[in-house]
């Protein structure tokens, strides 16, 4: 049994959303944030104590972008996946770590010194959500440039898990009040990757499985 630890709408929220996509049993252990302060008991578990952690057997992975390209090639064949054949492998893998090191990483900043160290550093958090902001565009150029029969996503011609790994980035701009300069195509897009059944279900089990009284991360 995949067992995932999970912080409501942390990182780890992209493994959670790609197990629903893929429709594999899991069980999700949902901590108050930041466990390292508040779960101590997590720390035997990832001595980093950082969010997520999954463990799959012999597998122990702590990498939210990787774990879902594990996920979805390990338990595949899946859609979410792009063979290493097809033209348009690279780009999947780009959109897949451009999610995390390009679109979540400033965005960590802003969390920092606008939600959890208020008045600290406000510049440092308004340089960020700049730099977040103008690294978006690519997205929106990749929208506008790859139309898809269902609608337009970042590669392939349909949604894939470069779209969890990017569409998690667009939840954490949306809880740092980021999402009013997205562009009508990335807000529409958005809007997309919240109507999908699996990110339902996701916040549904993340809803399901968190200790009372605990809230989002970012809240």
């Amino acid at each position: 049994m995949i067992r995932l630890y999970h912080c409501t709408d942390a990182r780890s929220f992209r493994p959670l959303w790609a197990l629903e996509e893929l429709g594999l049993d899991y069980e999700l252990t949902v901590m108050p944030f930041p466990p390292r302060y508040r779960a101590k008991e997590y720390m035997v578990v990832n001595p980093l104590g950082t969010i997520p952690a999954l463990v799959d057997g012999e597998t122990f992975m702590t990498e939210s972008a990787a774990i879902v390209q594990y996920l979805v090639t390990r338990y595949g064949p899946s859609p979410l996946a792009v063979d290493v054949d097809d033209p348009a492998y690279g780009a999947w893998l780009n959109w897949l770590h451009f999610g995390e090191a390009t679109l979540t990483f400033p965005q960590t900043l802003v969390l920092r010194y606008r939600r959890l160290e208020p008045g600290k550093a406000e510049v440092v958090a308004d340089d960020y959500a700049k730099w977040f902001l103008a690294r978006l565009r690519a997205v929106d150029r990749a929208l506008r440039a790859n139309p898809s029969p269902e609608g337009d996503w970042l590669c392939a011609g349909r949604f894939t898990a470069a779209d969890i790994s990017v569409g998690y980035a667009l939840l954490l701009a949306t809880q740092l009040g980021l999402d009013a300069e997205f562009t009508p195509a990335v807000a529409a897009y958005w809007a997309r990757l919240q109507a999908r059944p699996g990110f339902q279900a996701a916040k549904a089990s993340q809803a399901r499985h968190a200790p009372a009284g605990s809230e989002s991360f970012a809240s």
